[in-house]
């Protein structure tokens, strides 16, 4: 499903089924040692599918251990991206020869909880969100909002190591093309003598899910 939404430089392999735990390396079984059952399989699922995409580019297996704020620890030159919902795991990796970054996110395709949407949107993704709630009503962009920010902060922290709150990057939508922009509220990363003012990416909802996703290519700046 993820791949649709990604360059042809980008390899990611998905489920909407589990992998046994026995699939985790002995240094990534330890950091579960207190995990619920619900997170030791999602943990599982998830590396399953980063290890196929990896072995896609020609990557031999390791652990892949959770580093700062949990993002994935790649090998040496692997960029990617994780995500996990109810019934759904994907992961998507590339070179550093080719991408700079990546993020994805899959969330479940029905509104947000109460509450939720107040504390990501700035005001004028509320006008955007009530516009296309009435010109595309069977679409929960209040939910794709959410994830498109998800997706933002994924492809941002690798490339600062710092946090970014849901306000400082301002998501403008073409739901037409599938496509979203996010423009950050704050100084972004210098990439190649220059420094990266948004990303853009692609967006799409299927089998009950909302998929988002964001390729930087190794270039950009």
């Amino acid at each position: 499903m993820i791949e649709r939404l990604l360059p042809e430089w980008v390899r990611a392999v998905d489920t909407t089924s589990d992998a046994s735990e026995d699939s985790l390396w002995p240094a990534e079984l330890a950091v579960l040692d207190r995990a619920v059952p619900k997170r030791r399989i999602e943990f599982a699922t998830v590396r399953y599918c980063a290890r196929a995409a990896l072995a896609e580019l020609g990557v031999p297996p390791a652990p892949i251990l959770p580093g700062p704020r949990g993002a994935p620890g790649w090998p040496p030159g692997i960029v990617g991206s994780m995500t996990h919902c109810a019934g759904y795991r994907g992961a998507a990796v590339a070179t550093r020869q080719v991408a700079a970054s990546i993020g994805i996110d899959a969330e479940p395709h029905g509104p947000l909880p109460d509450g939720v949407l107040k504390a990501i949107a700035r005001p004028e993704e509320h006008r955007w969100l009530a516009e296309l709630a009435a010109s595309h009503p069977a679409v929960h962009w209040d939910r794709l909002l959410f994830s498109m920010k998800e997706s933002v902060y994924k492809a941002w922290f690798p490339l600062t190591g710092k946090w970014l709150d849901f306000e400082e990057a301002s998501v403008t939508v073409e739901p037409e093309a599938g496509t979203f922009t996010a423009v950050l509220q704050v100084p972004g990363p210098v990439l190649n003598g220059q420094e990266l003012t948004g990303f853009t990416g692609r967006f799409g909802t299927v089998d009950g899910l909302v998929l988002t996703a964001i390729a930087v290519p190794a270039g950009t700046g």
